[in-house]
């Protein structure tokens, strides 16, 4: 984003594509994953973001092909996935298909072989006079300290500063949470060409903060250490993610929560963040049990991925979610996705609901919902001059729900015309219509 960051920020519409390049193909490789492309603009997304690129560690590696969050190099692109020349021409596909490209950098912490721990072993928070971790069970990197030395900061920023002058367009920052708001807010300054004198940005790079859970953060504060909440990483990120939120959705998904813990926390969003912040909307990531395991391939797993698509917020996919791909692949191994246990007709819908949806928050920017039985959701999104209405049913319960007014219109998803009113025959998976 060009320009002062002010009123309503990024548009709804900005919409990402997670990649875990070393399973997204049989070869795992920049020059591989090329051929895919067009299929991620096919289904309408405007970002590409690549999970870590850089060379892991050896020491104390995690599986036989170690996590990418456990980076050797900053400076340097993991020779598995191919050469400095291959990042190029890859970035390059991504722009010539009228993409923009993102890349995950990991400042929490390296691992323990990395460059800068070699070098610069002080930088790091000690453990028994080592280098040292915060959380035990990342027992594959160690963490930076940055009140160690002003010389971490500028190195960490120069390494942002060289990715985006390859040709990098946004950046996913790692558990943003626990690295100093005020290090994002002197990285995003550099990086986006701040003028001092009016705070207008000079060069559009978009940020995205993996913000935690809320229960990690108060545990990481409660042992000491720093954790920034997300109203304060809104004022140097365009974006965050919703594990606020996703607490309450996994209370809802085990049967100890209501839908509306969740829906309510919508507005607490709203109002914790400045007016431009965006949240980024899942149903899974690299992290995340895959959305098609966790609802089945049927009727419930397309209501929850209209829904998703509709809540505010900007729309994010993890590689094979379109396809209803059920197994997630490992973090670390060579584990590729299994393109072929795909469901064909489930992509069609997923490509028909997305374009739907990102249609639906373009016109009618403005939100609102009621839930006329537990598991089931009324979203009403309204614009100038086009007004829309969602039931999702979120749980495939079956039986009659009363709608609390008529619904007269047109089926966006099927082109035919609807009319309810009174008591009404739930709908299998969900029901989006243009009202008149």
């Amino acid at each position: 984003m060009i320009g002062q960051r002010s009123g309503m920020g990024i548009e709804e519409t900005l919409s990402i594509y997670q990649i875990f390049l070393r399973n997204y193909t049989e070869q795992g490789t920049f020059n591989a994953a090329v051929a895919r492309l067009d299929e991620v603009r096919a289904l309408g997304f405007g970002w590409v973001y690549l999970t870590p690129i850089h060379p892991v560690g050896k020491n104390a590696r995690k599986g036989t092909a170690g996590s990418p969050y456990a980076i050797a190099d900053y400076r340097l692109v993991d020779p598995e996935l191919g050469t400095l020349a291959d990042f190029r021409s890859f970035a390059a596909a991504v722009h010539d298909r009228g993409m923009k490209l993102m890349i995950d950098v990991v400042y929490n912490h390296t691992a323990p072989d990395s460059a800068l721990a070699r070098a610069h072993p002080d930088w790091f928070i000690r453990s028994a006079g080592r280098p040292g971790r915060k959380c035990q069970d990342w027992s594959d990197v160690v963490d930076f300290d940055f009140a160690s030395s002003p010389a971490l900061r500028e190195e960490l920023i120069d390494t942002l500063v060289q990715w985006a002058l390859e040709g990098v367009d946004g950046f996913r920052c790692d558990v943003a949470s626990l690295v100093p708001v005020d290090f994002w807010l002197e990285a995003r300054r550099r990086v986006n060409d701040t003028d001092p004198a009016s705070g207008n940005e000079r060069r559009a790079t978009l940020w995205l903060a993996e913000s935690v859970h809320p229960e990690f953060l108060l545990s990481m504060r409660d042992r000491g250490f720093g954790a920034w909440s997300e109203g304060e990483l809104h004022s140097a990120f365009d974006l965050t993610y919703d594990y606020d939120g996703w607490e309450r959705l996994e209370r809802f998904w085990t049967g100890e929560a209501s839908l509306r813990a969740y829906m309510d926390h919508l507005a607490v969003q709203r109002a914790a963040c400045p007016a431009s912040a965006r949240k980024i909307r899942y149903l899974e990531n690299h992290d995340q049990r895959r959305a098609a395991d966790r609802f089945g391939r049927g009727d419930r797993l397309r209501a929850w991925t209209a829904f998703y698509q509709l809540l505010p917020g900007c729309s994010f996919a993890y590689m094979g979610q379109e396809s209803a791909i059920e197994r997630r692949p490992s973090l670390f191994e060579k584990d590729p996705v299994p393109w072929s246990s795909g469901d064909a007709d489930f992509r069609k819908f997923f490509a028909s609901c997305f374009s739907a949806t990102q249609s639906v928050k373009r016109d009618s920017p403005s939100f609102s919902w009621t839930m006329p039985a537990e598991g089931v959701a009324s979203i009403r999104r309204s614009g100038i001059s086009r007004n829309y209405r969602f039931i999702a049913n979120l749980d495939s319960r079956n039986g009659k729900l009363d709608l609390g007014g008529e619904i007269a219109g047109t089926d966006v998803m099927t082109g035919k015309r609807v009319r309810l009113a009174g008591r009404t025959e739930l709908p299998r998976d969900f029901l989006l219509v243009e009202e008149d």
